[in-house]
């Protein structure tokens, strides 16, 4: 967005709705005239940030489906209100899945030069490497996303202490038997995806449930999809509470990821869609964290280990989804994460 101009119409639409260019003009003290506010619009709808609707006199413009999806937002200025004051799509919206994420890419030009650039660095890197070499790098980077997914969900295990259970099978002191499966389960599930790669490709909702299955393993969780509802703390967003809408909704996320040509797009899209859909009553997003990298791991990706994400940030960017449909900070994270990889573990 090049100039406040512009910048206060999107502004008066987001607030305002379906809005004339009579409207727009009338309200907006911008210092154009008539004429020049109307190339505005139509330079706003050639970089997507606004559509428009109707012929004529008749002609309205709303913000763009592409524009709520990657706005760049303020995490802090969002967050600066409380739950109950902030103005959210309360209710899961299928149409971001079959209409939004299908028509719209993700990734810009530059972002995609920086991770193919990036996936360029990681190839040269591992043909350095030996096959003992390589091994040892992929076991160093599953304890670091075990032991990180596992505190993203609230695990007190430290690092050098998953590192230990891990390689050693030792326990630590003053934690439950629960925290340790649930980083046991998640070696256990990086194994399978790495013993078979292809196994996620193409994905299927019965293959995420496999993937799920393993990481619940002997810990206190239903398997299968849900059949009842659940709230997730910090928000008012309410996910789906049918299980054949649940199914449906991961079928055509499903569909959606199979059909895009971009593994990066593939995997952001499990990453955030699986969380979003929380299609089991717990486990959803470490089974979308294993997910993603399946997806990365099955064309000679780097695999992510988001050793360095804060939680908090995690959740937030996560939440910013659930609440605006909004993949801007998520898609941030995805970036840094994978350039951390690279050059941290390869």
């Amino acid at each position: 967005m090049n100039s406040q101009r512009e910048r206060k119409i999107i502004h008066f639409i987001k607030i305002n709705g379906e809005s004339s260019s009579k409207e727009i003009f009338d309200n907006l003290s911008l210092d154009i005239s008539y004429a020049t506010l109307k190339r505005v619009l139509k330079k706003l709808i050639s970089i997507e940030s606004i559509e428009s609707k109707g012929k004529g006199k008749g002609t309205k413009y709303i913000i763009s489906s592409a524009f709520e999806l990657l706005e760049s937002i303020d995490l802090e200025k969002y967050y600066e209100k409380e739950i109950d004051e902030r103005d959210i799509k309360e209710s899961f919206n299928l149409e971001v899945i079959t209409k939004t994420l299908n028509k719209h890419n993700v990734f810009s030009k530059i972002e995609l030069e920086k991770l193919a650039n990036l996936q360029k660095d990681y190839k040269n890197n591992i043909e350095q490497l030996s096959e003992v070499e390589y091994q040892k790098e992929l076991d160093r980077l599953a304890i670091d996303l075990s032991w990180k997914s596992s505190q993203i969900e609230g695990n007190t295990y430290s690092l050098l202490e998953t590192e230990r259970l891990i390689k050693e099978r030792e326990t630590a002191s003053g934690k439950t038997k629960e925290e340790a499966i649930m980083l046991l389960n998640h070696k256990d599930a990086l194994d399978f995806i790495i013993e078979n790669k292809d196994y996620l490709h193409p994905l299927s909702v019965s293959k995420i449930e496999d993937i799920h299955s393993v990481l619940i393993k002997e810990l206190d969780v239903e398997r299968n999809l849900r059949k009842r509802r659940i709230g997730i703390s910090g928000t008012n967003y309410r996910p789906l509470d049918n299980e054949f809408l649940i199914l449906e909704a991961l079928k055509y996320s499903c569909d959606l990821i199979n059909s895009k040509d971009n593994i990066f797009e593939k995997a952001l899209l499990a990453l955030v869609l699986i969380s979003y859909i929380q299609p089991f009553m717990d486990g959803n997003k470490r089974t979308a964290r294993i997910v993603s990298n399946a997806i990365l791991m099955n064309d000679n990706y780097c695999p992510l280990s988001f050793r360095t994400v804060d939680s908090i940030d995690y959740k937030k960017a996560m939440l910013l989804f659930y609440e605006q449909n909004n993949i801007s900070k998520f898609k941030e994270i995805f970036i840094t994460q994978f350039e951390f990889a690279v050059k941290t573990y390869f």
